[in-house]
């Protein structure tokens, strides 16, 4: 078993159950062998009306499987997302009825990348774009973090994010970045419908190309002495705003 499908793999009836239910992609479920008690009876169940294959193992090979895990017998292989052709992102926002786009300046760190995916799904978004290279991609380990996310909002290397963003723009989109040093707020910034949210990477935030390329530069309110917020964090939080804006078209 590769590293990749050995970090792709989580245990124990209640992880496994949960992901069933939330309808995440699973390639197959190992129980034990001989298990036929009540949570293995609704395991497979659960498992069969989703049309997830199970298999048989000893303990000994699920411990194998995952040595500091205490899965109970249980084990599943989640069914990773792939990432989409940059060709693909005008079909993509074309079949999206109010479309919208997070872009990612350069973040590196998997676990940013999937708290930022799982955020930008909650928020309703309808691509993540980020650069092919020095940028984290959709591995195992982002996958974990977004729990599920990377399979509900489309993840787009590009091979050049300002020139994504550019096309974008011609596109009728309107690019928003947020940079700590802007003097306008978030939340006195009038969000467009059609929205490219522009976030940077962990050490300098958005590239100097990136930041002139945007149509406006936004920072989020600091009190005391923080001076900023783990890139996740702050996308997050720019991100339902952006939301609560789009939701108070809709009302009014």
């Amino acid at each position: 078993m590769t590293d990749t499908q050995q970090q792709s793999l989580i245990g124990g009836f209640h992880a496994v159950m949960s992901a069933l239910e939330k309808q995440r992609a699973l390639e197959c479920i190992w129980l034990a062998s001989g298990r036929r008690d009540g949570r293995a009876e609704a395991l497979r169940q659960a498992a069969g009306a989703r049309g997830v294959a199970i298999a048989s193992a000893d303990m000994s090979a699920l411990d194998a499987m995952l040595p500091e895990v205490r899965h109970q017998g249980c084990i599943a292989q989640l069914a990773l997302a792939r990432e989409q052709r940059e060709s693909d992102l005008p079909q993509l926002l074309a079949q999206a009825e109010r479309p919208w786009v997070l872009a990612l300046d350069q973040v590196q760190d998997p676990h940013n990348l999937g708290a930022c995916l799982r955020s930008a799904a909650a928020a309703g978004v309808t691509a993540v774009i980020a650069p092919r290279k020095r940028a984290a991609g959709l591995t195992a380990a982002v996958h974990k973090v977004a729990a599920g996310a990377a399979e509900r909002v489309a993840f787009v290397p590009v091979t050049n994010l300002t020139r994504a963003i550019a096309r974008l723009q011609e596109e009728g989109f309107w690019a928003v970045g947020l940079d700590g040093g802007a003097e306008r707020s978030l939340y006195d910034e009038a969000l467009p419908e059609r929205l490219v949210l522009v976030a940077g990477g962990e050490e300098k935030g958005i590239r100097e190309l990136t930041a002139r390329q945007c149509d406006a530069l936004v920072s989020i309110p600091m009190a005391g002495d923080v001076e900023s917020l783990n890139v996740s964090v702050a996308t997050g939080v720019a991100l339902f705003e952006a939301r609560r804006q789009r939701q108070a078209v809709i009302t009014t």
